[in-house]
């Protein structure tokens, strides 16, 4: 049985909590926070607590916070030469205080406290100092039926900031694309199926091939068209930089 403490209560350690609480080989043995009320709706299921000297001795401590408080909390950890891992996709590795083993066990999925979410879809990027380190953490990740992948230091901010791009960034144009729908009283629902496809497409060929639209075609009309349509600066401003983005990647 690999025997975890999880620090921090927000949406990753929510999840990773109720994910790990159905894994058959491991236990989460205590989960602190530093404002307890943030967890008590566990405490029948699991030993919570607020105090960091009272940490348990555990297989893995698991450091899921917001990534300017990594460096504080796991300098603040009243031991060493245990395993310490941050959950974050862009704080460094060596954010974690050095009296510590070393690593990062990043799930990258955008995750929703409330929304439930089929774990096993999710990757998880590994990196490690020590060999043992890693396979540990790769069992752990096995153990919840994720992809696991080795990581360097280069590679797991550039997935983050990727992960942002598609994630966040996508999410905006949903958006935007909301309120030009929702001016008109047109239903956004009828873009649904779009979206589902545009999502799928990539799943099959790259995204250079799966773009479409005016842009690419360097339909100038269609293009002026939808300018005229938009009564938002910000709007217009998104509209014309993604459009000169796509007609430079395609040649136009």
């Amino acid at each position: 049985m690999i025997k975890i403490v999880l620090l921090g209560a927000g949406n990753v350690a929510t999840h990773l909590y109720k994910v790990f609480k159905e894994a058959s080989n491991i236990e989460v043995v205590q989960w602190y926070n530093r404002n307890l009320k943030a967890i008590e709706t566990y405490k029948n299921e699991v030993d919570i607590t607020d105090d960091v000297n009272a940490l348990i001795e555990a297989d893995v401590y698991i450091i899921a916070i917001s990534d300017d408080a990594i460096e504080a909390l796991s300098a603040s950890l009243p031991f060493e030469n245990r395993l310490v891992v941050h959950t974050s996709g862009s704080a460094r590795l060596y954010d974690i205080d050095q009296k510590h083993y070393r690593g990062v066990f990043y799930p990258l999925q955008t995750f929703s406290k409330d929304v439930d979410l089929d774990f096993t879809t999710v990757p998880i990027c590994i990196e490690t100092l020590r060999k043992k380190d890693f396979k540990l953490l790769e069992t752990i990740g096995e153990s919840l039926g994720c992809k696991t992948f080795k990581v360097n230091p280069k590679q797991r901010p550039a997935l983050h900031l990727a992960a942002v791009f598609v994630n966040n960034f996508t999410n905006q144009i949903y958006r935007i694309a909301h309120e030009i729908t929702e001016k008109q009283g047109a239903e956004f629902d009828i873009l649904k199926p779009l979206i589902a496809e545009t999502a799928r497409k990539v799943q099959e060929v790259s995204p250079y091939l799966a773009q479409t639209g005016p842009a690419k075609r360097n339909d100038k009309k269609t293009i002026k068209r939808h300018l005229k349509l938009l009564d938002n600066p910000h709007h217009e401003d998104v509209y014309n930089l993604m459009t000169e983005s796509i007609k430079k990647t395609h040649g136009r």
